[in-house]
């Protein structure tokens, strides 16, 4: 044992003979190395003992030493990340603890790292990108086998080989593969529709999908304060967390305060975990702040995380449908279910009647005469009638329908620019006086000021150069904050930092609205508090104020009075209304105060009261009444008190200025909770405004207009909106100000921050919902068509008047130009004028039933009359017959895709010049019919029709115009269609 001792020992001198340049941290980086590889030598060493055989020392183990990259030798990379994978608390303090680690890494713990292009471009290189691999983009050609997978199209592909075998050994090559090679073709095009449309959908959604991913991230480089993107980070990267944002990378505590992680996503445990440099400084990505703000050093990136791990593990493939998308696959499983059985009787009838010999062939000969009718003649009279029949199948199913729904959805997506409203604080009171010159503050007070912005704050300033200008991030509120301490009170923030240190941090959250913190002057060691927030909440906390001459004055019952006119005077005038406090803690509670770090809530001095400005957006009024108008209920929830909120709510136009502020339109969120629930759900309909409202108020709030059916949509940038988010049928959270876990929560990003995005949201939503009504109206009018044609001929006359390859072609003018031509209608200013659809009303409204049905049963009574008269009508052959047949099937259709445009509304060309798409289409559409009917004879097993013919075509087709134009003057029911079938 002594010599593993000896080998061991002199293992870690070996390792341990470096320089004595190295500093303190540096040498432990190298100790630690020791530790770990002499510690594996020794263990391979007492395998060896174990074994039979005698041991051989050997100086093998050497290669265990590491040799660190180049650019950063005081690190092995893979070792740190281990520690904060394991939280090795011992480890991290053998390693200089987290100074040591950012030491080793290069980096400032306060000015981050340098930033250059250089130094991010050899950490990348040194420690990987903060990038998953995503699955591979599907190809092209992944599309086009999955086409392939669908069952009709595998039995017709069947079909067709069949009947090109069979037709080839008949007639030989030159005149036998017309039929077999036709139903090839036409599949070929169906497929490769199909293809080229679900490929151009998957690029759309993964452009989508790298826009929702790429999260802003704050960071310090070069002492400067900045945003970039998640992507971008790297090791050795300070980055700034607060509420409600996601940790961007596996890292190390650096500063902070009240730190609060969610770490749900990663453990499943519900309860949050407290952060601290003592105890547990280790933050993992993909994780939540819940609470409190901090610094974190990034240890590592990408694939090397935790989460990163997790992604390898895991394939991402969102297959959740939309309640729309679920609708639409019942409705489409419910025809294919009715094209199935239509096809299935089909088949049964047209085999009957041909092994009874009811059949005839192109010459008039029975084409079954028992046995004496060749096997080859049988099967292929067999194969033609299970085409036939499988394409009637092809015909009911409606693909398009998801199409039309991704073709709408990929149409409406609009990207908008970010337009950002600055607050400013427009007025300042001191005492009982508004102060309108800055130099007339005592001075006195305004230095407790500068203390209260500068030290209870998360946001922060940076200055480039003396003559540069002030750069501010944070909140919106703190922004505004900062710039008026810097601009017009003259406030050194840096200068404060080091003159103060802060013991404890209450940080701000939307239950308490205010935040506190307790700190020490270094040159005297005296303590002091310091509050910030809601005026109302914190004027409550005062026992006394300081007055214009910086007097300290007692803040008897009549004072309170005289500031609570104050504060709402200010929020009458939809000023934000924050109010600060202070307090020195005498010297003989300093050392218990200190202790149990508790901050002093009672007997404060109030400072002052900031109104601060929150501009209501030009678009805003307009987007309020656009809702209105659009049959919507705007509610404003708050956290404002009753009288800033009710002027907001005033100026937005959500009150009228004549509504009384006692009336039950505004309440506050203390008042709707302690109703009962009875009392909740008769008033939850009256309510316009709540304020000073908690998250569990907004949630509730939700639940009480849901369970009174109403459909309901929340917007929210807050982690306190979450929850409500959550629970509302859509949640629209904003792009640039809303926190991770707000988006995370919501269904719809509201890329510019702008409320009037939300009539535009609704504008297009309810165009969406319409053209996917339009599109469905339009289809089930060729099903129903198609399928009582080709039944009720194939059932009295033994034969269905259009092919397999002619019903092929109208499912592709169908399915996909129609979806195409119908789904890029734009919003109407009709849409906002209809009330809005409740969650229970049926996809298929009575006016489609009406419309759909009129046009149907017209093309049953004109084609059904074609295939019994139309020879003796137009006095031609069978085979023009069974042209006129399918060029006027096609023409109906092409003539009621502009009745479709309009489900209600009498004129159907109005708008109709804005749609060159949609005319684009209906002109290719009836080029390929042409080229169809007159050039492809073979092809379409066609004739060529003359001009009358071609008029005769025409004009039957655009009688479904009037027709149209009559049916939507008959009024119909409110009662849904269906509920009449049922008993």
């Amino acid at each position: 044992m002594s010599s593993i001792l000896h080998v061991n020992s002199s293992c870690r001198e070996s390792i341990l003979d470096v320089p004595a340049t190295l500093g303190r941290h540096n040498k432990r980086w190298h100790l630690a190395f020791a530790t770990i590889y002499c510690s594996r030598a020794l263990h391979s060493l007492l395998n060896k003992k174990k074994s039979s055989k005698p041991p051989v020392y050997t100086h093998s183990f050497v290669v265990l030493s590491v040799e660190p990259h180049l650019a950063f030798p005081n690190i092995d990379h893979t070792s740190l990340t281990a520690v904060v994978k394991e939280k090795n608390l011992d480890q991290l303090r053998e390693l200089g603890g987290v100074e040591g680690v950012a030491d080793a890494l290069k980096t400032d713990t306060k000015n981050g790292i340098r930033g250059a292009v250089e130094d991010v471009a050899e950490r990348q290189e040194t420690f990987g990108s903060n990038t998953y691999p995503r699955p591979p983009t599907k190809s092209f050609f992944y599309f086009v086998l999955e086409a392939f997978k669908d069952l009709t199209i595998l039995i017709l592909l069947a079909c067709a080989t069949l009947s090109l075998g069979f037709g080839i050994k008949e007639h030989g090559l030159k005149e036998g593969w017309y039929d077999g090679g036709s139903i090839f073709v036409a599949v070929f095009l169906v497929i490769s529709v199909s293809a080229v449309s679900n490929f151009r959908q998957n690029r759309q959604f993964e452009k989508l999908s790298k826009v929702s991913n790429n999260i802003e991230v704050e960071v310090v480089r070069g002492g400067h304060r900045q945003k970039i993107s998640i992507f971008d980070i790297v090791v050795g990267d300070v980055a700034c967390l607060k509420i409600g944002d996601q940790v961007p990378a596996d890292g190390l505590f650096l500063a902070g305060h009240s730190l609060q992680v969610d770490e749900s996503s990663m453990t499943g445990e519900s309860d949050h975990v407290e952060i601290n440099s003592s105890q547990n400084p280790f933050l993992f990505s993909g994780t939540k702040v819940a609470d409190g703000y901090a610094q974190m050093l990034v240890t590592s990136v990408g694939m090397n995380t935790t989460w990163g791990e997790m992604m390898s593990t895991i394939s991402r493939d969102n297959n959740e449908q939309t309640p729309l998308q679920a609708r639409l696959n019942k409705l489409t499983s419910s025809i294919g279910k009715v094209g199935l059985a239509v096809a299935f009787l089909v088949l049964v009838v047209l085999v009957v009647r041909y092994f009874t010999g009811n059949t005839e062939d192109e010459n008039g000969n029975q084409e079954f005469n028992g046995s004496k009718t060749k096997a080859d003649d049988i099967v292929n009279a067999m194969v033609r009638i299970i085409a036939a029949a499988v394409t009637i199948v092809v015909v009911a199913i409606p693909e398009g329908l998801p199409l039309a729904v991704t073709l709408t959805l990929a149409y409406s997506m609009k990207r908008m620019m970010a337009d950002q409203a600055m607050m400013k604080v427009t007025k300042y009171w001191l005492g009982k006086e508004p102060v309108e010159d800055s130099s007339s503050i005592a001075t006195n007070v305004l230095k407790l000021i500068q203390q209260g912005v500068a030290l209870n704050t998360t946001g922060s300033i940076y200055r480039a150069t003396s003559k540069s200008e002030f750069e501010f991030s944070g909140s919106p509120t703190e922004k505004a904050l900062l710039s008026w301490a810097v601009l017009e009170l003259d406030m050194d923030m840096e200068r404060l930092k080091q003159n103060y240190t802060i013991l404890h941090v209450e940080a701000f959250n939307s239950e308490k609205k205010r935040s506190g913190i307790l700190m020490r002057k270094k040159a005297d060691n005296k303590i002091h508090v310091h509050w910030k927030g809601a005026a109302e909440m914190i004027l409550a906390m005062c026992s006394s104020y300081y007055d214009a001459s910086g007097s300290m004055k007692e803040l008897d019952d009549g004072e309170r009075m005289t500031f609570e006119q104050i504060i709402q005077g200010m929020a009458a005038s939809s000023l934000r209304c924050i109010a600060f406090a202070h307090k020195q803690i005498p010297e003989e509670e300093q050392e218990i105060r200190e202790g149990r770090q508790k901050l002093k809530e009672d007997s404060l001095t109030l400072i002052g009261l900031v109104g601060i400005k929150d501009p209501c957006r030009p678009g805003v009024r307009k987007a309020v009444e656009d809702c209105q108008y659009a049959g919507v209920n705007v509610k404003m929830i708050t956290g404002d008190n009753a009288f800033t909120a009710r002027a907001i709510a005033t100026e937005c136009g959500i009150l009228r200025p004549d509504q009384d502020i006692n009336s039950e339109a505004v309440v506050e969120g203390e008042v709707f909770r302690k109703y009962t629930s009875e009392e909740r759900m008769e008033k939850v309909d009256k309510i316009c405004v709540m304020a000073r409202s908690s998250p569990f108020d907004k949630l509730l709030m939700v639940q009480c207009l849901k369970q009174k059916g109403h459909v309901v949509a929340v917007t929210g940038d807050g982690t306190n909106d979450a929850p409500a988010l959550k629970e509302a049928d859509i949640g629209l959270s904003m792009g640039i100000q809303g926190t991770e876990v707000a988006k995370e929560s919501s269904d719809i990003i509201i890329l510019d921050d702008n409320f009037a995005s939300v009539a535009t949201v609704l504008r297009w939503g309810r165009c969406v919902y319409d053209n996917i009504q339009k599109f469905i109206q339009f289809q089930l009018t060729v099903n129903v068509a198609a399928l009582v044609i080709n039944f009720v001929a194939a059932v009295s006359a033994g034969e269905v008047p259009l092919t397999a390859v002619q019903l092929l072609w109208v499912n592709l003018i169908m399915d996909t130009l129609g979806a195409l031509a119908l789904a890029t209608e734009q919003p109407t200013k009709e849409l906002m004028e209809k009330p809005p659809v409740g969650r229970k009303e049926p996809l298929i409204s009575n006016v489609m039933w009406r419309n759909l049905l009129a046009q149907a049963l017209y093309q049953i009574a004109i084609l059904l009359t074609l295939q019994f008269k139309g020879q003796s009508i137009f006095g031609v052959s069978q085979k023009v017959k069974d042209t006129l047949i399918f060029n006027t099937f096609v023409l109906c259709q092409v003539f009621n895709e502009f009745n479709a445009r309009k489900l209600e509304k009498k004129n159907v060309f109005k708008g109709l010049h804005k749609n060159k798409l949609f005319l684009g289409i209906i002109g290719i559409t009836i080029i390929l019919q042409v080229v169809m009917v007159e050039f492809l004879k073979k092809f379409a097993d066609t004739e060529r029709l003359d001009w009358g013919q071609w008029g005769a075509c025409i004009g039957i087709a655009a009688a479904s115009w009037p027709i149209g134009w009559v049916v939507k003057c008959i009024p119909v029911s409110d009662k849904p269609f269906l509920s009449y079938l049922k008993w």
